[in-house]
């Protein structure tokens, strides 16, 4: 009784937290499972024990605000109280980048919400559509900017040194920083798992569509089947090609076994039919090649249908898509597909995007250990050159992150080592950065005396 009548309003937000969750799954976790059997019919090489995890990965990220209230709940009095510092001003700061993005992004496309004729609306559902990417975006920005203030007026009002005479440790009273750190990871990885990265690439195809252009799902993609020694070209995929609209702009290229062009066609339409395999070709120009001997067009004066042929638009498509606009289901089945047949695209930027999935959330737990302890001092002076450091590492890890994707999309670096290279660097110089805040050698003191005219 005592337990719950200390901890009445925690256990209360934890409960309605939860209810909020079993709202949310009942609202959304239906919907994604309707989006995977559609994904599923209209791919049926897709990797489906990944999609079918989609929904209990959307699951589990509506019950997360209620696990973190519950560890809340199981911690102690300190932790509870350096959390709620921390979580007040975590707020605050999401709550502000995420409007100076809104300002900034907006004065970018508002003219092209107001060409839609319902400008209101276009933008609800563009913003709607990319929160998941927002959020992704500023979730170690906010976490950054939270631990330094929250630590730093701790450390100003001699709060923590309160709590080390106490008997608490500098990593004592870090841990509940860093076990939010850990939930801020963990829904970054949900997602990051599929609604993050889709959401991205459909920044663009809103926009065409809010200005009234065609939106097409990829354009200009070639693909090779090695096996039946075609090679097709194909001008644009529209958005809803796996409904059967056709293909615009079709090239196919036949060759023999000594690589020589046996036939080539253009037609300006081409339609795949899901239940004979067959595929028709609209205003076909047949060309044949033979050695030693001019070429021979034909136009033939109807529809062209052909059958036999095993490639499929989903098949087609895949060399054309961008690997950053993948979720890790959709980067399951490109990896598969190509394993299964030869390489018909460079597989580097898939695999190096697949591992950057798993790696990206990370950032949130190495944003933990290099803030926490650049934040923390014991001076009544806030330390200015502390902070600047712990910014500037920041920032510094953000673009060795960016350089270090593009070397692993390239293929100069391995992609494993590409994706987890900047975490793992800056993540042993977070507990480099403790061991110097626990043995009462900051980092700052050092920089400060390497600055001309420091004391």
């Amino acid at each position: 009784m005592e337990f719950l009548r200390t901890h009445s309003k925690a256990l209360l937000t934890t409960l309605g937290l939860a209810a909020l969750g079993a709202l949310v799954c009942l609202w959304l976790v239906p919907r994604e499972i309707r989006a995977v059997d559609q994904q599923l019919v209209g791919f049926p090489d897709s990797d489906a024990f990944t999609h079918r995890a989609r929904p209990w990965v959307l699951a589990f990220l509506a019950f997360l605000p209620a696990l973190a209230s519950a560890a809340y709940l199981a911690s102690g009095t300190l932790s509870r109280y350096v959390v709620r510092q921390f979580l007040v001003i975590f707020g605050i700061c999401m709550a502000a980048l995420f409007l100076i993005w809104l300002l900034m992004d907006l004065s970018d496309n508002v003219s092209d919400f107001r060409d839609s004729g319902k400008a209101l609306r276009t933008a609800l559902y563009f913003y709607g559509t990319t929160a998941p990417a927002t959020v992704l975006l500023l979730l170690p920005y906010g976490l950054l900017l939270a631990l330094l203030y929250a630590l730093g007026k701790l450390s100003t009002h001699r709060e923590i040194v309160a709590m080390i005479q106490s008997g608490r440790g500098v990593i004592r009273i870090t841990i509940p920083l860093l076990v939010a750190g850990v939930f801020c990871t963990l829904a970054s990885l949900a997602l990051n798992y599929h609604w993050a990265p889709v959401a991205e690439g459909q920044q663009k195809a809103i926009l065409d569509e809010a200005r009234g252009r065609s939106v097409n799902e990829a354009t200009e993609v070639l693909y090779r089947n090695a096996g039946e020694r075609r090679l097709w070209m194909i001008g644009a995929f529209p958005r809803s090609y796996e409904k059967g609209e056709p293909l615009q702009f079709v090239e196919i290229t036949t060759t023999d076994d000594r690589n020589r062009m046996v036939s080539r066609f253009t037609a300006s339409r081409a339609m795949w039919d899901r239940e004979t395999s067959r595929w028709t070709f609209v205003d076909p120009v047949i060309g044949r090649y033979a050695p030693d001997r001019a070429p021979v067009f034909e136009s033939a004066p109807g529809p062209l249908t052909v059958d036999g042929w095993t490639e499929t638009p989903w098949q087609l498509i895949k060399p054309g898509l961008s690997a950053a606009a993948l979720g890790i289901p959709d980067l399951n089945t490109w990896l598969l597909a190509n394993r299964r047949s030869s390489y018909f695209a460079d597989p580097a930027p898939y695999l190096t995007h697949w591992h950057y999935r798993w790696a990206l959330p990370f950032t949130c737990v190495v944003t933990v250990l290099l803030a926490a302890p650049l934040a923390i001092h014991f001076s009544r002076r806030a330390p200015a050159g502390s902070i600047f450091i712990a910014v500037v590492l920041s920032a510094v890890m953000m673009l060795f992150s960016s350089i270090s994707l593009a070397l692993g999309e390239a293929g100069i670096t391995h992609p494993m080592f590409a994706a987890w290279l900047p975490n793992g660097v800056f993540a042993l110089l977070g507990f480099y950065l403790f061991h110097r805040r626990v043995t009462g050698r900051p980092i700052y003191q050092t920089v400060r005396r390497l600055l001309p005219g420091a004391p």
